[in-house]
């Protein structure tokens, strides 16, 4: 055994020396010395310049938020209220007129008559869209009537802000969308570009969106308690249920919440006994929870609130200690429990009560108002599914008068979450700032309401453009924290799937392999300390097949104004990298026609990074055109060109010449067919891939960006020899080898030593034929030479003497996967999981320590819609009125009409309102991929480095093994024997990423050691001027007539075309 090791060691180190060119190209970059100079990456300054230049950028900001909050106040404070104002007096441009909406049925339903202003527009490559930068945009909420005198006044002093956008953007042309949402649900954006349709009904409402909350109100610790007793059944649970859901949506990361059922006793609807982050993993136990809150019993509120005044008083938790409240979702009762506000909240009222009052019914609500109004809270209606929204947002409003109230000390500039834009940007951060209502009444008090929100978008793009990238090198890399510790930059930030409603929140332990040493970097980052460390960690492969142990830098300071850390993280390798000097336009020249297609037949194909050498150089995913669009601009610039970056294009030029030079001294001097090789490669920091002979890039399959190639970075993590088989999934079948050449990529980075100063700018690498070198491994494998026939040579595996064609020798890389075996029905399943061919064997080298495992999430992976249960409740319909009905004009104001409306708009948001026996998608959206969490278990070498024998112990079936690590090479020999029989079988160890099953991972013990965080360093949640009186009402409407009709035939028109009343009903 150990004597065939070191045949396939000594052969393996042979190739590489021969075809690899190592030591050839070591001495290729000492030669070319006086062409490059060896540039040091001085971490801690390197941040400092990268953590300033991201300050300097939101400052420009920040001074343009200033400016419009400030004017926005002015404006207001100044316009006199018209209660006879029309809409034909206002002149805006109304984003969703040129919108098209399709019904759920696809066909297109007809627009209502809008007054907006026709607009022009040019695309813009800022803004990824047409816009018109001289207007701004309008978008009102499709549930709120925009004929309305609150609306059109809205319309009316906000058209003001049009001038102080424009004046912002001549000052600060990089500007993206400029915002403001108003606390009536009106936003004006600019620049003016129409709103981006959804599939179904638009249910946008600036006021639920992620930034405007974050603006709106400090942070909150929020207990909502549901009445759950025998009265509340039927359509009336139905709709606390939607209640709590959209309660739960106006929750940030910021945010602490815990949900309770209540009749006579008490308990929470989840398994989370203490109040939980609000963040989007937590929320989504609550409302998959709260679908299964059945009601029975009494009602006692006594018990509700004596459980949401001992959540809120529970210390010894992490929570937000700022805004403290209880929501109560009741159908009515007659207890005012005051004997509970006098033990728990008086007289200092710390906590506010909201109370609502659900479904239609004819209790007295007056104990529900005076609860919420004794407790500086509010008490609202909802008897029906249209009122669900507005009243669970609006709650906000009361939370805001503190902060009214302290003036200029609240209008602290805040920055968000990552999140997606509305309008198509991608990725953004928000900076938000208040606008405060400065009107005073006839006896001089300060008005008490916020105005609304003011936001500034600004794209991750620009941020990341501010970051290094290249002198980094493969494994270098910037990031970005928050206080919550989730990412802002992170190379593994790639949300697959984006819900623009939700933020994009994945923690930096997430983003990484969780250890203590991270803990603490996040930790001290959370807390705005600077600092350095140098760590030994465990990082994922960029193909996220491997486990590599390796050792990094991590350097980290925060950004001052903001909420944000910035982290550098380097190898050892990467703190010098080279940068070309090539000053000679004769070698410029030279160097650069290795480039062009026609030297590829005899200097090899090259294959160049895509990256952005220069302004006006057009992209492309295909290599070739790139290629070409990169050689016509050349044939245009010089590569000392101000619109190009020099850095780039001088390390490009000069790795094509010093590969080139490859080519010349080792690669076509030699035989590849000898040693059954489909082709040489090189590939550098610089950006070259190149490929030998020219034919081999037919079949190359690898990235052209060595920095995204995953053979690239490994190299450069790994000493020695790194073996790379095709990754082949369970599912694979046979192939016809005969017709299809599969190869073994084998690579090893070039380390060079110059002054003292080390560092690898390149790797170097051939590809084995797989089915030439399976016939070498069965000679090597063995006692025979080449020149030996398979012969009746006995071997000993253990005590046991056999014949070569009873054994299995296997070569399985560090990742647990298959490259060669003497076993000919194996040679289809190279680059499968080991456990896929031989699940015994795989077992018992895991069970011996051959190797360890590693599970994580990822939680940012997208899936195949689940299909849904329909157990539950059944709907209880929906009212379709008669003829009689319809010609009826007062009912067509009535209640029950806007109810109906109501019912018809939210019924398409929660589609399981009007679904019966259908499985239920995602709101107006065919079955289409979803976000969900991924389950990835990765396999690696464990610390065990010797021969190893053992014994599969299966009484008559028992196998003998016996494994030894190759040296120089991420590969494991095995020898084993063949199995005997059948019946020994064991688990076999799984590796492919798996959906993860409901509640894994674990959120119920999650939250018991939850991650270190911080919230917002203020809180405004008492104001001892603030006036409490206007603490609540039953819920009002204005529909417009118009609408009412339209919509309710289109109801009527959905109701009969789906679900077909029985004849019964047509009477």
């Amino acid at each position: 055994m150990q004597y065939w090791a070191r045949r396939l060691e000594q052969e393996i180190d042979g190739v590489m020396r021969i075809f690899g060119g190592v030591q050839q190209l070591r001495g290729i970059y000492n030669e070319n010395r006086n062409l490059f100079e060896v540039k040091e990456n001085v971490p801690r300054k390197l941040v400092e310049k990268v953590a300033g230049d991201i300050e300097s950028l939101l400052a420009k900001k920040v001074r343009a938020l200033k400016r419009l909050a400030n004017a926005a106040e002015k404006f207001q404070k100044a316009h006199h209220w018209q209660d006879n104002i029309r809409e034909e007096d206002i002149e805006y441009y109304d984003s969703k007129a040129d919108t098209e909406y399709d019904d759920p049925d696809g066909e297109e339903i007809e627009r209502e008559k809008s007054n907006s202003l026709k607009l022009e527009f040019t695309d813009d490559a800022n803004f990824k869209t047409k816009v018109n930068y001289s207007y701004a945009a309008v978008q009102i909420p499709t549930d709120i009537y925009k004929g309305s005198t609150v609306i059109l006044n809205e319309l009316n002093w906000t058209q003001a802000l049009e001038d102080v956008f424009i004046e912002n953007r001549k000052e600060d042309p990089s500007l993206l969308w400029q915002v403001f949402g108003s606390a009536t649900g009106v936003t004006r954006y600019y620049p003016a570009t129409p709103w981006r349709a959804p599939n179904k009904i638009d249910l946008y409402d600036v006021r639920r969106r992620p930034w405007y909350i974050q603006g709106a109100s400090s942070p909150k610790d929020m207990v909502i308690i549901v009445d759950v007793s025998g009265s509340v059944s039927g359509l009336t649970l139905k709709l606390m249920k939607t209640s709590v859901y959209e309660m739960l949506d106006t929750l940030s990361d910021d945010d602490y919440v815990n949900v309770a059922s209540f009749n006579e006793k008490a308990k929470p609807v989840s398994c989370f006994k203490h109040l939980v982050q609000a963040n989007i993993r937590n929320k989504k136990v609550f409302k998959e929870d709260v679908q299964g809150m059945v009601a029975k019993g009494t009602t006692d509120y006594k018990a509700g609130f004596e459980y949401a005044f001992d959540q809120l008083q529970n210390s010894n938790i992490t929570r937000a200690n700022c805004n403290k409240m209880i929501m109560m979702f009741t159908d009515g009762g007659e207890d005012r429990v005051q004997d509970v506000f006098e033990k728990y909240n008086w007289p200092n009222k710390t906590v506010r009560v909201f109370t609502f009052s659900v479904g239609q019914h004819n209790y007295d609500v007056t104990p529900l108002q005076w609860m919420a109004c004794a407790n500086k809270g509010y008490y609202f209606e909802i008897p029906s599914i249209g009122a669900i929204r507005i009243n669970t947002q609006e709650y906000l409003d009361v939370l805001g008068r503190p902060m009214v109230l302290a003036g200029n000390r609240a209008k602290q500039v805040q920055w968000t979450n990552v999140y997606q834009d509305a309008l198509g940007l991608g990725l953004v951060v928000t900076g938000t700032l208040p606008v405060f209502n400065l009107t005073e009444d006839s006896s001089d008090r300060k008005n008490q309401l916020i105005l609304g929100v003011m936001g500034i978008d600004v794209a991750l793009n620009d941020i990341k453009r501010l970051t290094p990238r290249y002198n980094l090198g493969a494994n270098g890399y910037v990031f970005a924290i928050d206080l919550n510790g989730y990412v802002l930059l992170h190379p593994n930030l790639q949300p697959q799937i984006i819900n623009f409603r939700e933020p994009v929140t994945l923690d930096f332990l997430d983003a990484e392999l969780e250890d203590e040493n991270k803990e603490e970097i996040r930790r001290s980052m959370i807390d705005g300390n600077d600092g350095q460390r140098f760590i030994k960690t465990l990082i994922k492969s960029l193909d996220e097949q491997y486990i590599d142990e390796v050792f990094r830098t991590y350097t980290w300071a925060p950004i001052k104004s903001t909420n944000y850390s910035l982290g550098l993280v380097l190898p050892p390798y990467s703190t010098y990298y080279i940068q070309a000097n090539l000053s000679d336009q004769i070698l410029q020249v030279k160097y650069f026609e290795y480039l062009l297609p026609n030297s590829f037949e005899s200097e090899g194909h090259v294959f160049i990074a895509p990256r952005e050498y220069c302004k006006d150089l057009d992209l492309s995913d295909n290599n070739t055109e790139f290629l070409e669009n990169f050689i016509a601009l050349m044939e245009k610039v010089t590569p000392d060109s101000k619109q190009c970056d020099n850095f780039l294009l001088h390390n490009l030029i000069l790795d094509t010449g010093i590969t080139q030079q490859l080519v010349e001294r080792v690669w076509k001097d030699q035989d590849l067919n000898t040693y059954s090789l489909l082709a040489v490669f090189a590939a550098t920091d610089g950006g070259i891939t190149r490929i030998f002979p020219n034919k081999a890039a037919d079949d190359w399959e690898e990235e052209p960006e060595p920095f995204n190639a995953s053979f690239y970075r490994r190299s450069l993590d790994n000493k020695g020899y790194i073996f790379k088989p095709p990754y082949r999934d369970a599912g694979y079948r046979e192939l016809d080898l005969e017709n299809n050449t599969i190869g073994i990529l084998v690579s090893t980075a070039v380390e060079l030593s110059i002054g003292g100063k080390t560092l690898k700018p390149a790797v170097v690498g051939v590809k084995l034929d797989l089915e030439a070198w399976a016939e070498k491994f069965k000679v090597l494998a063995s006692n025979r030479t080449d020149r030996d026939q398979l012969g009746a040579r006995r071997v000993r595996v253990g005590d046991a003497a056999l014949l070569p064609q009873d054994l299995i020798c296997v070569l399985i890389d560090d990742g647990g996967f298959l490259v060669l075996s003497n076993q000919e029905d194996h040679w289809y399943q190279v680059g499968k999981f080991f456990s896929e061919v031989d699940a015994n064997l795989m077992s018992a080298l895991y069970n011996n320590s051959f190797y360890a495992r590693k599970e994580s999430y990822d939680f940012q992976s997208v899936c195949a819609p689940e299909a849904q249960s329909n157990t539950g409740a059944a709907p209880r319909g929906v009212f379709v009125p008669t003829v009689a009905d319809l010609l009826n004009l007062a009912w067509w104001t009535s209640a029950a009409a806007w109810s109906l409306f109501q019912q018809f708009l939210y019924g398409l948001t929660y589609s399981s309102w009007f679904q019966t026996g259908e499985s239920l998608g995602s709101p107006g959206m065919e079955a289409r991929e979803t976000s969900c969490i991924m389950k990835q278990t990765q396999y690696y070498f464990s610390t065990v480095n010797a021969t190893y024998n053992a014994i599969i112990d299966c009484g008559n079936c028992s196998r003998l093994f016996h494994a030894q690590r190759l040296a120089n090479t991420n590969l494991l020999f095995v020898v084993a024997d063949k199995p005997l029989c059948s019946q020994c079988e064991s688990v076999k160890l799984l590796q492919a990423e798996v959906r993860a099953p409901p509640r894994d991972p674990n959120q119920c013990e999650l939250v018991d050691r939850p991650r270190y965080r911080k919230g917002p360093h203020i809180c405004f949640d008492y104001n001892a001027t603030e006036d409490t009186s206007d603490c609540g009402r039953g819920a009002s409407f204005a529909p417009s007539l118009g609408v009412l009709l339209s919509l309710q035939l289109l109801l009527l028109y959905s109701s009969a075309s789906r679900h077909p009343l029985p004849p019964a009903a047509c009477l």
